[in-house]
């Protein structure tokens, strides 16, 4: 490899986060015998789908400099409409799925009408949303989609295929490789299609994106449309892997998301960005927030560490512009 070559790679914030992954995998190895079980992997996996898709989705009004503050409430008030059509109204669960994702769509346009055609601030407009998404969960009880046994309990089991029963089964996380194939087919969205050029375009600089003749208001109302999709996906795979869905609850779950997409190398100040590397940045986040309690540091020690680690991403966001600008 030339050194032009291993220049570029450690410039990459992608492989600087792939190399943190790996180093914290090695580290909680190490110090702790239960982390290297193979039911630890799959109770983390579990529960980093719903954030990974909550990051993919986020990525994309972050590129445009914006922001989706109402990911995390919208997320549990879909679940908790989807749940309450099919245990209250017998609403088969393929159908209360669909409504997941059209309820999170329709949030996501009204952000994008609120932001994209209204000209609100994305902070403000999406932190009302988040008001009111959970407003509107804090309507409904404590949800339980079906439960294996029960008739629709096989949803359940739509991000793990399970061979034998008891102690003996094996386990096999699908769902991960749902994931993957949603990053890469987001990724290619991004880079290679009019829709993610024009999102670029938009963080980069909107005004002159305008100018040029490219439809504005549009593509950007369509990123939080597109964020609104994943959140409702990201409700799926939520009331997937939770027993019971409960109200009023989600405040906070964004900012784990948006903080992955901040460490897998997005721009504070918009215009750059990889959907890989927001699926880095959530593992970075994952392990740190599941992972540090193995080596017997407290909630309190995760916080700190996890608000260092999105300083260091920052930092070095704001190095690699200023390199740029010299250049």
């Amino acid at each position: 490899m030339t050194n032009k070559k291993k220049k570029s790679l450690l410039s990459d914030q992608r492989f600087i986060v792939l190399l943190v992954i790996i180093a914290l995998v090695i580290v909680y190895s190490i110090f702790s015998k239960e982390f290297r079980k193979y039911t630890t992997i799959l109770s983390m996996l579990d529960f980093s789908y719903y954030n990974t898709l909550l990051a993919i989705g986020v990525t994309f009004p972050l590129i445009t400099a914006g922001v989706d503050l109402s990911i995390g409430t919208g997320m549990i008030c879909y679940a908790l409409i989807g749940g309450t059509l099919v245990r209250n109204y017998n609403c088969p669960i393929v159908l209360a799925m669909l409504i997941c994702v059209a309820v999170g769509m329709i949030i996501g346009l009204l952000n994008g009408i609120l932001i994209g055609v209204m000209d609100l601030a994305p902070f403000l407009a999406t932190l009302c949303t988040c008001m009111i998404t959970r407003g509107i969960g804090s309507l409904f009880s404590a949800t339980p989609w079906p439960t294996n046994g029960q008739p629709g309990g096989w949803f359940h089991s739509i991000f793990k295929l399970t061979f034998g029963s008891g102690r003996s089964a094996l386990r096999l996380p699908i769902g991960f490789v749902f994931v993957v194939l949603l990053v890469l087919l987001m990724e290619f969205v991004l880079n290679h299609t009019k829709f993610g050029r024009y999102t670029i375009a938009i963080g980069s600089n909107k005004e002159a994106t305008r100018l040029s003749g490219i439809n504005v208001k549009f593509y950007h109302v369509m990123v939080y449309v597109v964020s609104g999709l994943f959140a409702g996906l990201a409700a799926i795979a939520y009331a997937a892997v939770t027993p019971t869905v409960q109200p009023g609850t989600g405040a906070g779950l964004e900012l784990d998301a948006i903080g992955g997409v901040f460490v897998g190398g997005v721009s504070a100040t918009g215009g750059y960005g990889s959907v890989i590397g927001s699926l880095a940045g959530i593992f970075v986040i994952m392990l740190l927030k599941t992972g540090l309690p193995y080596i017997g540091l407290s909630a309190n020690w995760q916080q700190i560490i996890t608000g260092l680690v999105l300083i260091g991403a920052v930092l070095i966001d704001i190095l690699k512009r200023k390199r740029a600008v010299v250049a």
